[in-house]
């Protein structure tokens, strides 16, 4: 018995035991208020890295776009096509009134072809007012020439069946022009001309000079009076040459 027990007590068998789980540390603020421990010793930059780190970085170069500016590009926009519906009416506005001019030219030269063939018709009549339209002659007379055209001083008319009293008005000398300028006048009645352009078919000088001195001296032309109401309408050329 006591030799069983010495064998016990030296030798017996060993139980393993269970590890702990030592787990996972988790930090919840700071460590030296909490724990007591020292907080690290602050770590210290070298001076170009801190000017450097300082230094603010130069803005962006391209332009940002922003709620004013689009605001404003679209006012831009609006007053460009404001301005440019304003040019469209105007433009509008001036072949309307081309059109309505050339309307009225078209029925105004009507009239006057339609008064042409009435003053041929009427190339012979009688009137109180004598031959030629001269007062003071009574009777039957010829009241146009039948040809209706003639030269005077070196310049020409023409005008269905009517007949120039007297010659061609000339025109100032203070031209510095040389060629033809063509006058469309109308005459009325009376004998006068009541209306003058310059510029027809057949004019070689475009200075606006020389064509208004054209124009003024038809204007002083006289033809015989007639005893029907239309007007006629003809040409006076005038013969600009330098002297």
């Amino acid at each position: 018995m006591v030799a069983v027990f010495l064998i016990l007590w030296f030798i017996y068998f060993e139980v393993p035991q269970e590890e702990e789980d030592e787990g996972v540390m988790v930090s919840f603020g700071e460590v030296m208020e909490q724990g007591g421990g020292m907080p690290d010793a602050p770590q210290y930059m070298p001076s170009e890295a801190a000017e450097a780190a300082s230094t603010p970085s130069a803005p962006s170069q391209e332009p940002l776009l922003t709620q004013e500016d689009e605001s404003a590009a679209e006012a831009a926009r609006v007053e460009k096509e404001r301005q440019q519906k304003i040019e469209a009416d105007r433009l509008a506005k001036e072949r309307a009134e081309a059109e309505r001019k050339a309307a009225e030219q078209r029925k105004k030269d009507a009239a006057v072809a339609k008064a042409q063939q009435m003053g041929a018709l009427f190339g012979q009549t009688s009137s109180a007012e004598g031959a030629n339209g001269q007062p003071g002659d009574n009777g039957k007379a010829i009241n146009g020439n039948p040809l209706g055209h003639g030269s005077s001083g070196g310049n020409t008319w023409s005008l269905n069946g009517r007949t120039l009293i007297g010659e061609l008005p000339k025109p100032t000398t203070d031209f510095n022009q040389a060629g033809i300028v063509v006058v469309t006048i109308i005459v009325d009645k009376n004998g006068n001309v009541v209306s003058a352009r310059a510029g027809a078919k057949g004019t070689t000088i475009s200075d606006e000079t020389t064509r208004q001195i054209a124009v003024k001296a038809a204007l002083k032309a006289k033809f015989n009076m007639v005893d029907h109401p239309n007007a006629v309408t003809g040409t006076i050329t005038y013969y600009f040459k330098f002297k």
